[in-house]
């Protein structure tokens, strides 16, 4: 029967699964293949002293043998290199007689056997460089180390002053094959060009500027470095170029603290004298054009009462030429009805009388008392 040749699964030999097994096992076959020739000879040289003679050993078969094997191992060899798996966020340079010839993208790819080379680039981690300190312990709390490193933090100013500024430089891979090929020391590089272009900045800027002006530094930072890396074809993309820490050497902050408070008072005092100005003098301005208007509304009255004056005038006159007799008792009685009721004694005098008048109270003082009295 069919099955009679089958081994049970508890009987079968474990074959090899993995490249390196296969190789292990096709060594121990050339090796039994060689002891097994051995073997041989041996056994007809004992055949031999007993008076039988046996026939010289296949040397060439073993050869065969051999060389099938080493052909085995070679095409094995040649079929696991022909493949290939680019991670996730990674780029394949693939060169073809050490010629570029494309990108590979993310997955299993296949190459040329013993013709393309595969450069392996990670295009999607984001690079770092300090300058002015190294990260010791990075996490949220992160331990930094600056003894070592004040060459790289110290700068000297458009002003002529010295001043500490650490900083930091994120970029990432954005061309592989520029890379790879157009620039030695790609960390290198960015390091040298970015040291150059925040000291050509700072070193045009004076002290005060750089202090108060992080952001402005570090978006021409990144504009410069980047166009520098652009001009060399390094294949990098800057993504941030942030001030950690901008302050003067240690040597001369007590000074620079002095200073600074000098100059916080300064600005506490005009702040004042700006809030009181503010104050006081909107105000003024207020009460002077409240004047200005009272003037002018009284000149407009004071005209306008005159023309009626005058109108009135002109009109009594005009009458006056008509009537004068009537006219003048008119104007008399009429300024009498004026007069007299703010007339409080009336003293009246005769030429020809000797003695005291008798007293004409007008006020209605003794008429009072004389109710009060009853």
């Amino acid at each position: 029967m069919a099955f009679d040749d089958q081994q049970p699964p508890w009987g079968q030999r474990k074959r090899p699964s993995t490249p390196e097994e296969m190789l292990a096992a096709l060594l121990k076959k050339i090796k039994e293949s060689f002891e097994g020739s051995g073997d041989k000879g041996g056994g007809g040289r004992e055949s031999g002293g007993s008076g039988t003679q046996s026939p010289p050993p296949d040397i060439g078969g073993g050869i065969m043998r051999v060389l099938a094997v080493v052909a085995i191992i070679f095409g094995i060899q040649i079929i696991y290199s022909s493949f290939y798996t680019i991670e996730p966020g990674e780029k394949g340079v693939v060169l073809r007689l050490g010629k570029f010839s494309r990108l590979a993208s993310s997955g299993l790819n296949f190459k040329i056997p013993l013709m393309d080379e595969v450069i392996k680039v990670d295009v999607e981690t984001v690079r770092k460089q300090e300058f002015g300190f190294r990260t010791k312990v990075p996490g949220q709390q992160s331990v930094f180390v600056k003894e070592g490193y004040d060459m790289e933090s110290l700068m000297l100013t458009g002003d002529k002053n010295v001043i500490d500024v650490e900083w930091i430089v994120q970029y990432k891979v954005q061309d592989p094959f520029q890379f790879v090929f157009r620039v030695g020391d790609v960390d290198q590089a960015v390091r040298d060009v970015s040291e150059m272009a925040i000291r050509s900045i700072v070193g045009n800027r004076d002290f005060d500027y750089v202090l108060g002006n992080r952001e402005i530094i570090e978006a021409e930072t990144a504009r410069m470095l980047q166009e520098s890396l652009n001009k060399y074809e390094s294949g990098v993309k800057v993504l941030t170029v942030k001030l950690q820490d901008v302050n003067p050497p240690d040597s001369v902050k007590p000074a620079f603290n002095e200073v600074n408070e000098a100059d916080q008072d300064m600005k506490r005092l005009v702040n004042e004298a700006e809030q009181t100005y503010n104050k006081l003098i909107p105000k003024a301005r207020g009460d002077a054009k409240k004047l200005l208007e009272e003037a002018h509304g009284y000149a407009i009255e004071r005209t306008n009462l005159a023309y009626g004056e005058t109108a009135r005038f002109l009109a009594v006159l005009s009458e006056y030429s008509k009537a004068e007799e009537v006219t003048r008792k008119r104007m008399y009685l009429e300024t009498m009805q004026k007069v007299l009721p703010t007339v409080t004694d009336i003293y009246v005098i005769d030429k020809g009388q000797q003695s005291i008048l008798p007293f004409l109270d007008l006020s209605g003082s003794r008429k009072a008392t004389t109710q009060n009295t009853n």
